[in-house]
């Protein structure tokens, strides 16, 4: 992970774009509000998708519940709970996840013939390697949100309205969406 933690180093002038470091705070508020949401409700379903001017939560949830999930992961995270801006259901640790395993695949067919005889010798060798990425990706992921794309440290972002929406879906069922407005970071 020092790797990692080294490429950051490199990458902060353009980790701290004004408008980059905004994304990455509110997708940091994100988490930590699905985390304070998943409290005692081992069966709630949300997923989230933030940008630089907030970020939305989708599932069946109330206004009220994200208000004070938000009041309260804001305040904790001021209060110096960094690490609430870490999930481990992040679309980064699915992204690293995707992306080592097929980098493992490339390499165990890598010179392979295309007859049948040679994918079946090397199926085993495939699986290993894939097993091994899935083994050391959620590390790798979790790296990845703490130094690029999350920031548990939210600096003077606040919170401006909190919209909910209620859509249906293209096979007729509803979806809530709640938008919640930032400014700052």
């Amino acid at each position: 992970m020092q790797l990692i933690e080294n490429l950051a180093i490199l990458a902060q002038p353009i980790l701290n774009i004004p408008m980059i470091r905004r994304i990455r705070r509110n997708h940091g508020l994100e988490h930590a509000t699905i985390h304070i949401l998943s409290r005692g409700k081992s069966s709630l379903r949300m997923a989230g998708r933030s940008d630089d001017r907030g970020f939305y939560l989708y599932g069946d949830i109330s206004t009220g519940e994200v208000t004070q999930a938000v009041s309260e992961a804001l305040r904790r995270m001021q209060s110096g709970e960094h690490n609430l801006a870490i999930h481990p259901n992040c679309g980064t640790n699915l992204v690293t996840t995707g992306m080592l395993s097929a980098l493992a695949a490339l390499v165990g067919t890598a010179g392979m013939q295309r007859d049948w005889r040679d994918r079946m010798e090397r199926f085993p060798t495939v699986v290993l390697l894939i097993i091994a990425a899935l083994i050391v990706a959620p590390g790798i992921g979790t790296a990845f949100q703490r130094y690029f794309t999350t920031l548990g440290e939210p600096g003077d972002l606040h919170v401006v309205d909190i919209q909910r929406r209620e859509v249906t879906t293209p096979l007729g069922g509803k979806m809530i969406i709640h938008r919640v407005e930032t400014a700052g970071g």
